[in-house]
């Protein structure tokens, strides 16, 4: 089938968006390190997926929207990756949770190096808020799209103090 794809501008930088039928099969952003690949397949071409994607997106990023309503694509993914992604749609706008409470979540504590991977190979960052998993101790860790991006994401949804990985927080930083 078919890949249809655009991007679009956001505060986070150049979005890549991708569409298969009427689904949407990924947000990426522009370094993400498993940032999809043009396919010989593919067409630059907008879409009704893609376009209320945009959409969507862009009143996240205006602080009008919480939650995305989307048909996003079920055939990426092993079956353990689907629950991770599943789970992290139950992550609701200015939470975070630990890498070891979405493991307990799933039914699978010991698996927190499984979750943190499965994390990372999110294909839909933002619409599957994998921004909002954080280290144990509250750090912010671990970011395909980047510390700065994950730092502004979790700012955007709520006006808090960030603790970077480095034990700094962000105001430190300024």
């Amino acid at each position: 089938m078919t890949t249809h794809y655009t991007y679009i501008e956001s505060p986070v930088g150049r979005l890549l968006l991708t569409a298969s039928g009427d689904t949407l099969t990924g947000v990426y952003m522009n370094e993400h390190k498993n940032g999809a690949g043009i396919g010989t397949d593919w067409v630059q071409e907008e879409t009704a997926v893609l376009t209320e994607a945009g959409r969507q997106l862009g009143e996240y990023f205006a602080g009008t929207r919480q939650s995305f309503d989307l048909p996003l694509s079920e055939t990426h993914g092993t079956p353990f990756q689907r629950r991770v992604w599943d789970e992290l749609l139950r992550i609701g706008y200015g939470q975070t949770v630990s890498y070891g409470e979405l493991a307990r979540r799933i039914g699978d504590p010991k698996a927190v190096r499984a979750v943190g991977l499965a994390n990372g190979r999110n294909p839909l960052s933002i619409v599957v808020p994998c921004h909002r998993v954080i280290g144990a101790d509250g750090k912010l860790i671990g970011y395909g799209g980047g510390m700065e991006r994950k730092s502004f994401l979790l700012r955007l949804e709520g006006d808090r103090e960030i603790t970077l990985f480095d034990g700094t927080t962000e105001r430190e930083k300024e």
